[in-house]
């Protein structure tokens, strides 16, 4: 097994940030396997979606809809809110695994692994990676 753990600057916006690149650098070169993404925050999560194409905008969109940073949240320290950060990773979970083959990635063709972020309050984000040989 390997395990590390890398660090985000999502600054003071909401963001989906995609970390492909990076977890194609932590099994490079590392067989079959798995690799497992964690978020260990209340308030992030991991999703595999399309970005560059307006997918990313439309994820946060729809989680704006569905999760209104408004003043209905019992959770309420922080911006104005902020309790919706609390309850996206119900949504958004804070995990991710992703067959790796040959040191590579099994994604499908449009896929990106993103960290998500609507937490404006926290702006340094942790995932650790942990691949799995097969």
């Amino acid at each position: 097994m390997h395990s590390e753990t890398r660090s985000y600057r999502t600054g003071d916006r909401e963001v989906v940030l995609d970390l492909t690149a990076d977890c194609a650098d932590v099994v490079s070169g590392r067989g079959e396997g798995i690799l497992q993404l964690f978020v260990p925050h209340a308030t992030a999560g991991i999703a595999i979606l399309e970005t560059g194409a307006g997918s990313d905008d439309d994820l946060l969109a729809a989680l704006g809809d569905l999760l209104p940073a408004d003043d209905r949240w019992r959770h309420r320290h922080g911006s104005p809110g902020h309790g919706r950060s609390h309850v996206m990773p119900a949504i958004v979970p804070p995990h991710a695994t992703v067959p790796v083959l040959e040191g590579r990635l099994a994604l499908g063709t449009w896929q990106s692994i993103c960290l998500v972020d609507v937490n404006v309050d926290n702006d340094v984000r942790e995932v650790r990676f942990s691949f799995l040989a097969g």
